[in-house]
């Protein structure tokens, strides 16, 4: 490509052109007036913006006030953005269900659903149970599959940048899986497929308990916990998509699993089997000794893990989500043993979005990648580079 400038009249009219779009998708209507002095551009400049928006199918004239047209005199006119030009869809692939969010070009959801599926079920018998969910959003919203903009992804495991697993051992069949690839297929738009961890720390930076945040570690707590990290509002993906791996810190020298430490008995707990994990929190809540004494296990593996990573990134804020965060005692021995070993300790809260984390991170993911086509101007927080 060639240098671009101040002066190239291409680059001028894509930055005037992104402003404007910036302005309407930020208020529910606005005259040429508004736009003029919100903007800071001239008035011809701003109607020659907005005609193209319009023909481009992204802006459409909005209809007078109530009281208005009572009025003497014709009405300013009034514009609005187009949410409904196109739609995105957020998906979560898990264990033990698979989920879809949809909205429109604003971000904000008008369909969701989700369904169950066994954490033994085979990729082919997943994927399934996602065009399933998929398809029953999009119906009951009345929105054609070919509307759709761009489509994002959140599944456990180490995702290369085109989709591909290269590592999942939560899910049967997932390692090596051309993920991105498989699903494409039933989309004519742009699917991103992100690790489920990240996915869900750039959920809570948007719509959870980091918005007042740039620099936080989310924690997606488990029997093999997960984390994913923003650094100055960007999401960290590391060189290989591998950053944040914290679940395998046991190798280091801890010849304990997971698994063993929270066990009651002889035999390791299975690592997706919540129902047990469930069932050991609620004995030592009761006073059982053995169950007490996992949980203290449990509980002080995971603050190492999680301490590890705030030592190396010093995060502001530590959010803490996953099956683990619903769980009594989890959160303060955290901030407890942070306070010893960190030389700053950071904020550490609960995961405001739940189970959603991830399908919200997923659908935001999606709508960073239609608004760096849209404006071209600012950088994303969770683009590729």
């Amino acid at each position: 490509m060639g240098r671009l400038t101040g002066g190239d009249p291409s680059l001028l009219r894509r930055i005037n052109s992104a402003v404007v779009l910036h302005a309407l998708r930020g208020a529910d209507a606005l005259t040429l007036t508004d736009l003029t002095r919100v903007t800071g551009l001239s008035r011809p400049t701003v109607e020659g913006v907005v005609e193209g928006l319009i023909v481009g199918g992204l802006v459409v004239e909005a209809a007078p006030e109530e009281g208005e047209a009572r009025r003497q005199g014709r009405p300013a006119r009034r514009f609005r953005f187009r949410a409904e030009a196109g739609h995105l869809l957020g998906i979560e692939i898990g264990p033990h269900r698979v989920a879809a969010l949809l909205s429109g070009l604003d971000g904000r959801i008008i369909g969701a659903g989700a369904r169950e599926v066994s954490e033994t079920a085979p990729a082919d018998e997943r994927l399934e149970r996602v065009r399933t969910v998929v398809a029953d959003v999009l119906r009951r919203a009345g929105v054609p599959r070919a509307n759709l903009r761009a489509v994002g992804v959140g599944t456990p495991g180490i995702v290369e940048a085109d989709g591909t697993v290269r590592l999942g051992t939560a899910l049967p069949g997932w390692t090596g899986l051309a993920l991105g690839e498989r699903l494409r297929r039933s989309f004519r738009c742009p699917v991103l497929v992100e690790n489920d961890a990240n996915a869900a720390a750039v959920a809570e930076h948007w719509k959870g308990a980091a918005t007042d945040s740039d620099d936080i570690v989310f924690v997606l707590a488990g029997l093999s916990p997960g984390a994913g990290s923003l650094i100055g509002g960007r999401l960290h993906r590391g060189y290989g998509g591998a950053a944040g791996e914290i679940g395998a810190l046991h190798l280091l020298g801890r010849g304990v699993t997971p698994e063993h430490l929270l066990s009651t008995t002889d035999e390791p707990l299975h690592p997706l089997d919540e129902q047990a994990v469930a069932e050991v929190f609620a004995l030592a809540r009761r006073g059982d000794a053995r169950a007490e004494a996992a949980v203290e296990r449990f509980t002080q593996r995971l603050v190492h893990d999680v301490a590890a990573l705030v030592l190396a990134l010093d995060p502001e804020l530590v959010v803490i989500g996953g099956w683990a965060a619903g769980l009594d005692g989890v959160l303060q021995p955290l901030r407890d043993e942070l306070a010893r070993f960190c030389l700053r300790p950071p904020r550490v809260v609960q995961s405001m979005l739940g189970e959603a984390a991830v399908g919200t991170g997923a659908l935001r993911l999606a709508l960073d990648h239609v608004e760096e086509q849209l404006f071209a101007v600012d950088a994303t927080v969770t683009a590729r580079r």
